[in-house]
């Protein structure tokens, strides 16, 4: 009876033959699939945060302007506050365009993420296309970081302090 010798990494040696791809990944390798898939697992974790806050801001717009727009013509005290509903919408607008941004930045995240862990998986000597996602992940999220920006610089106003 003849022993099969194995390399030091597992694998039984083959002559000449294609060699064939393990599956199963072993602990050296999952620990390198984490350790790549930190960043942006981070990333998506700001994302997030970040939509929250988003949210939560147009959300009170939004109760914001219907509380303005259910003032009635009769209500003589209270009607000149309904000249703040274009500045409402704008800021609705604002935090909608911040919202998908940073949404489509954490698709590309995701979409990142899914690339570093398939080509660590296979042994792929390049991730293809990942520093493209990460820059457009990048960008996306610091055109919604614009938009709050511009959202947060005409958030407060005199009208705000009424009911």
């Amino acid at each position: 009876m003849t022993a099969v010798r194995r390399k030091s990494n597992g694998k039984i040696p083959t002559k000449g033959g294609p060699k064939m791809i393990d599956l199963v990944p072993d602990a050296k390798q999952l620990s390198e699939i984490f350790s790549q898939a930190i960043a942006p697992t981070f990333f998506l974790g700001a994302i997030a945060g970040f939509v929250s806050l988003m949210a939560s801001r147009l959300s009170a717009v939004m109760a914001r302007l219907q509380t303005l727009n259910a003032i009635t013509d009769d209500e003589h005290l209270r009607i000149h506050l309904k000249g703040d509903i274009e500045r409402l919408r704008c800021r609705a607008r604002f935090l909608n365009s911040g919202i998908l941004a940073s949404l489509r930045g954490g698709i590309c995240a995701t979409v990142l993420l899914a690339i570093l862990f398939v080509s660590e998986f296979f042994g792929l000597k390049y991730a293809y296309g990942a520093g493209l996602l990460f820059v457009i992940s990048t960008f996306l999220l610091g055109f919604a970081l614009f938009r709050f920006a511009q959202e947060a610089s005409i958030s407060l106003s005199e009208a705000d302090e009424y009911r």
